[in-house]
């Protein structure tokens, strides 16, 4: 087994790994601030739908749910259903809003109400005072909590291959068992481990340009 093709191989599933990881954020993140404020809501019939959501997703396993998002559609209700990567970003979305959803609404009632006070004596509105005040030092103090979600994401990406996703494990998987050495898992390992590294780095320096916010 050559290491420079093992090596392709790897990078070449990898880009769906990356793939799969982005579009989670780009979906979970905006969904995880719209769960924050429906949990904060103080109408019940916006706050009790989500704490249903947030109990289904945070209590049962990932992989199922990648599974019922995946087969649900044809199987029972006859219609058709994701592709492999999109019902794995739905997946993903659905499932890590919850989560961020509640580290968001942490943040948010962090803040101490007289900083909602300062923006009436400033003039600002409602709106204005969220996205110029609260909002900044919300994403400051929500930032190393945000940052394991995010770094627990990039390993639980491994789990689409329970729907045939060709991610990075799986075809690592597929090459250890095709040559029955342990190279290609310890590749994969790197290469998780690297993206791991980079994700760290750049919640590290969110935080320190952040950092005049106490």
């Amino acid at each position: 087994m050559n290491i420079n093709d093992v090596i392709k191989l790897l990078l070449e599933s990898s880009v769906s790994t990356v793939q799969l990881f982005i579009l989670t954020l780009i979906f979970a993140v905006p969904l995880g601030f719209l769960v924050a404020k429906g949990r904060m809501s103080k109408y019940k019939i916006v706050s009790v739908p989500v704490d249903i959501y947030m109990l289904i997703m945070r209590g049962t396993p990932l992989m199922l749910q990648l599974l019922v998002v995946f087969y649900l559609p044809s199987i029972g209700f006859g219609m058709k259903g994701f592709d492999r990567i999109p019902a794995a970003v739905v997946a993903f979305s659905i499932n890590y809003a919850a989560y961020f959803g509640e580290i968001f609404r942490g943040g948010i009632e962090s803040i101490p109400v007289g900083q909602y006070e300062a923006g009436k004596v400033l003039g600002f509105s409602k709106t204005q005072t969220f996205f110029k005040l609260i909002f900044p030092q919300v994403i400051k103090r929500v930032i190393p909590a945000s940052a394991n979600e995010t770094i627990t994401l990039v390993k639980d990406t491994a789990l689409a291959y329970v729907i045939a996703v060709p991610e990075l494990f799986s075809q690592a998987k597929k090459l250890n068992s095709t040559h029955s050495s342990l190279t290609p898992l310890l590749i994969a390992g790197i290469f998780y481990f690297i993206m791991n590294w980079v994700v760290a780095k750049a919640f590290s320096v969110t935080e320190k340009k952040l950092s005049y916010y106490r």
